[in-house]
């Protein structure tokens, strides 16, 4: 699986040259660890994995025994894995290392070391967790992965041409004509299977829905198991708030509503509960503004958000769920566009999930006014422009999921905020048009904005 985090650990090692180490955080099961092994591979005379998920006794007593006598270390690490280090030219990996924290603390003197350079693995869930008694090396960049992007998936369904199409017709403000249907399906069939890579892997294998539903189950599992093991003090509230994602989207447009949980429940109860599910990457958190304007992080209402699921597909089989697992009849008629459902949220949560892997923070605008129709606005995302102005700094985005749609809120809001935002984007189903100031793109597009 070709990856674009790639490109950013080659640029890593070219300008870092054994200054720092490197921690590439990000949920489980996103492929951390395989593109990790496929730049040793590829970029080192040698390198050696060291899985601190499965690791041996003898290498634990390496660290514990000859900590502070680092030629000891290399000599018994290189005769355990029958690698030979080369001094700059070789890597070390320290695989999920938030299951052995010394290991991370030592990277303070493994880089002021210098012979080889580092990268760590390992999930926020348990990163943050692990940390007691050891300092946090200040020589470890950071760098987040998420799932599979649009055009990642392309890459993996053997398609090189198409991203490149959509964003020459991006960039030069026209439409794909013809082959807009070819996208859209595309696109469709992303959404469907979202973005771990082992899930499309079996469906490249197979091309077998249910298979590939198998995979999303075991995956969804898999987090439900961390957040009963990591969750500490907030299990219950946890859990319930993962599996209440699609209906809160579904139901309420303008937030997280906690009394669907429970009659007496209050934000301060249950935000520890949010921190950890977006700490885990397991989901995106979208807060309200109460002003479209600059500095959208300061404008923010912390106890008004919304929930989406990191992965789109993952979210599909949440929300239709039958029996334990989501139907193939759902794929097929939501790969053909005819599921009798509004899908609104889902389109929602897509956005959402692109807007997040292009590196936006995720901002949304609502205002009620019982007294004024005029005032009363949603706004499903706000992104900033990336060159900041005297006025006019903030882009609105709204997400249809059907051929006809309103724009009153977009037009209420240009109204009455014109003098902060600009630019007015609608991500809808059908093909790039720019018409009364408006631009209307495809929804394959959003992570180009």
């Amino acid at each position: 699986m070709r990856r674009k985090v790639y490109d950013q650990l080659v640029e890593w090692k070219k300008s870092s040259n054994g200054k720092s180490a490197l921690l590439i955080e990000g949920a489980r099961r996103i492929g951390k660890s395989y593109i990790v092994e496929e730049f040793a591979r590829n970029e080192y005379e040698s390198y050696i994995l060291i899985d601190f998920n499965h690791v041996p006794n003898e290498v634990i007593a390496f660290f514990e025994n000859y900590s502070t006598r680092l030629d000891m270390l290399f000599q018994m690490l290189s005769l355990h894995f029958n690698v030979q280090l080369q001094p700059r030219k070789s890597l070390i990996i320290f695989d999920e290392v938030q299951q052995y924290p010394p290991a991370r603390a030592l990277i303070k003197y493994l880089v002021q070391d210098g012979r080889y350079d580092y990268i760590e693995t390992g999930s926020l869930i348990s990163i943050h967790k692990n940390v007691k008694g050891i300092v946090i090396p200040s020589e470890e960049q950071k760098l987040p992965m998420y799932p599979m992007d649009f055009e990642e998936f392309l890459w993996a369904m053997g398609n090189e041409m198409l991203m490149p199409f959509i964003r020459d017709c991006y960039e030069q403000k026209k439409p794909l004509g013809p082959i807009h249907r070819k996208a859209m399906d595309l696109f469709r069939l992303y959404m469907l299977l979202g973005g771990m890579p082992q899930v499309l892997q079996t469906y490249i294998d197979t091309k077998d829905f249910r298979q590939t539903e198998a995979v999303k189950q075991n995956i969804l599992a898999l987090y439900r198991d961390d957040i009963r093991k990591y969750a500490t003090g907030a299990e219950a509230k946890a859990a319930a708030v993962f599996e209440a994602i699609p209906s809160q989207l579904q139901k309420h447009g303008t937030r997280f509503m906690l009394s669907d949980l429970n009659e007496n429940a209050r934000y301060v109860n249950y935000e520890s509960s949010f921190f950890w599910l977006r700490d885990s990457r397991i989901v995106n958190i979208c807060y309200n503004t109460f002003a479209p304007n600059i500095g959208l992080g300061m404008n923010t209402e912390r106890t008004k958000l919304k929930c989406y699921m990191a992965d789109t597909g993952l979210f599909l089989s949440l929300a239709f769920d039958e029996q334990g697992k989501m139907p193939a009849e759902i794929y097929e008629r939501i790969l053909h566009g005819k599921l009798e459902v509004n899908l609104g949220y889902v389109m929602e949560n897509i956005v959402a999930q692109m807007l997040v892997a292009a590196g936006r923070k995720l901002y949304y605008f609502y205002q009620y006014d019982d007294e004024n129709a005029a005032n009363t606005m949603e706004i499903d995302f706000l992104i900033s422009k990336s060159t900041v102005t005297s006025r006019k700094n903030i882009c609105p985005i709204e997400v249809k999921s059907t051929p006809r749609y309103s724009l009153s809120s977009l037009n209420k809001c240009m109204d009455k905020f014109n003098q902060y935002v600009t630019n007015p984007i609608v991500l809808h189903t059908k093909d790039m048009e720019i018409k009364d100031g408006i631009t209307y793109l495809p929804l394959y597009m959003t992570g180009l904005l």
